[in-house]
Order: C-alpha cells, then structure tokens, then sequence
C-alpha cells in the first residue's frame, strides 16, 4: 500500500497531464466494473440520496460517474504538488468566500466543515494561497509510513497536521481558532464512534461532533462548504454561517448544530451526487450490520 501511494507522488506526479488523466479514468471504469464491496456501499449510498430502494440502471450509471470524479480527486492529489499558485487560485470557481476572509479578518476563528466531495485537498491549498493558512486533522493510516506520506503532502501545500485521536488534537484546534485562525474538517462520516446522530437524506446518520464542539467552545463561525468539479475547473460554495443555538444544554447545542450542518451538506451533495465521494457506511442501519 505504501508503495502504491510512493509511486503515484512520484511516477504520477510527472506523467503527461493527458496520460495521466486517460489512465486514471480506466482505472475508475475497471474498479466499476469489478463491482466490489466499496462500490456496493456506493450504490447503497447513492439510493438514498436518490431516494430508491434499490439499485437500479439510474444508481449504476450514477455510481460509475462517481468513480471518474474519485478517481480524478486521487489523480490531483499525486499531481497537485506540481500546481503553481496561478493554477491552484485560478482554477477555483468559489461562491460565499468573503464570509470566511470577513470574519478572519476581523479576528474570528472559523470551522469550515466539508464533507468527501470534489477536492478538498485543492480547495485546502487555494485557502493557503489566498493568504489564511489552517489547521487540519488526518487519520491515523496503517502503516505509518503511509500516514506520514500523507502529512508531508499537506504540510508541503501549508497545512498543519494533527492526528485525529485524542484530546490533545482539539485542544490544539481549539488554540488554533481562539487566536484568529481557521480550522478545516470533512466531518460527514464518524471516526470515532461518538459521533452524534443526524437525519440524512431521510435516515439516521451518524457524523462527527467536533466542529460543533470547536465552534461552541471558542466562539468560532462554524461555516459548512460544499465542493464539486466544474469541467476542469473546482467548484466551491461556501454556505451561511451556523449559529449557537439560544437554548439548551451544550449536548442539545451540539445536536441542533451537527444537524443543521448534515442538512447543508445534504442539500449540496444532491446538488452534485456525482462528486460525493463515499465509499464507506454513513447511515446507522449499515453501521449496525457490523460490530463497531
């Protein structure tokens, strides 16, 4: 696996950007056809975000324009290094992003919480370069060697990487957004299993609750941005700010706020469901088919 990951930031990263491109689509076609449990999960996804009970021709040829745009995300990963500032900026179709600067500007942190759709990782380096370096966390990935692959990446294109687990990593987040700074999570699937239940696409989902947390404790603009590919280029929507609730207990505060932040990023994905890339169970009735 470490390898693999090796040869794409190496050999990839300095293909013929057509080359590479034409590849990485066959090998998104291969792994739709292979239909293995990844698509499966997939499929399954997209029925609810379809709103069907079962796949059908629809989900199929929606699951396969899903693997393209995947694997492009991967595809840019390996090569987005190479990227000039001029490409990273330029390429960028945002809307809303003067709610983010407005707020550092004047001195507020902000939680800017995504979900698994288009690439993240461009978006994270066009808001370095736009002048607001973040912090971020990453899953811890075995083997090490593979995790720290990942942490120079995002480091080499100005993030600061923390391991997920732990107190310590929000206890740092939460310094990181009391002195100004913007913190950055895709929070629509929960690591941890203390994720908070939410209503999505008309089921029960589970989600992280640490960018409500963050926002709650320290008074950051907990800001939700949904992604998705505009031909070549990246698109982006930057959404409302979340507001604290007025009542309740932190707990409840917590819930109302993961909520509304679950319906934003289900209005966004049914926007562009061929960019929401998830591959992995989401809903408590697939979570509950295997032990947690």
């Amino acid at each position: 696996m470490d390898a693999a990951y090796a040869l794409g930031w190496t050999v990839v990263r300095k293909m013929p950007e057509r080359a590479a491109r034409l590849a990485f689509a066959a090998l998104a076609d291969r792994t739709w056809h292979g239909h293995g449990s990844g698509v499966r999960q997939l499929e399954r996804n997209l029925c609810r975000v379809l709103g069907k009970d079962a796949v059908d021709d629809e989900v199929r040829v929606l699951s396969k324009k899903v693997l393209r745009s995947y694997f492009r995300y991967w595809l840019e990963v390996f090569r987005l290094p190479e990227y000039d500032r001029e490409r990273i900026l330029g390429g960028m179709r945002v809307t809303g992003e003067k709610k983010i600067f407005s707020n550092l500007d004047a001195g507020r942190g902000v939680v800017l919480a995504l979900p698994h759709m288009g690439n993240y990782e461009h978006a994270g380096a066009w808001l370095v370069h736009s002048g607001y370096p973040f912090t971020t966390v990453a899953e811890r990935l075995r083997p090490e060697s593979l995790y720290d692959r990942f942490v120079e990446f995002r480091e080499g294109l100005g993030m600061e990487v923390l391991a997920h687990k732990g107190a310590s990593a929000f206890g740092r987040m939460a310094r990181r957004l009391r002195a100004g700074r913007p913190v950055c999570l895709v929070v629509d699937r929960d690591l941890t299993a203390t994720g908070v239940d939410v209503e999505f696409f008309g089921a029960t989902a589970r989600m992280p609750a640490v960018a409500a947390a963050l926002a709650l404790q320290t008074g950051a603009a907990l800001i939700p941005v949904t992604l998705w590919y505009e031909g070549e280029y990246w698109g982006a929507r930057v959404h409302e700010e979340i507001p604290v609730p007025g009542q309740g207990s932190r707990q409840e505060k917590i819930q109302a706020m993961t909520q509304e932040m679950a319906r934003v990023f289900q209005e966004g994905i049914a926007a562009h469901p061929e960019d929401w890339h998830m591959l992995q169970k989401v809903w408590v009735e697939d979570l509950a088919e295997a032990p947690r």
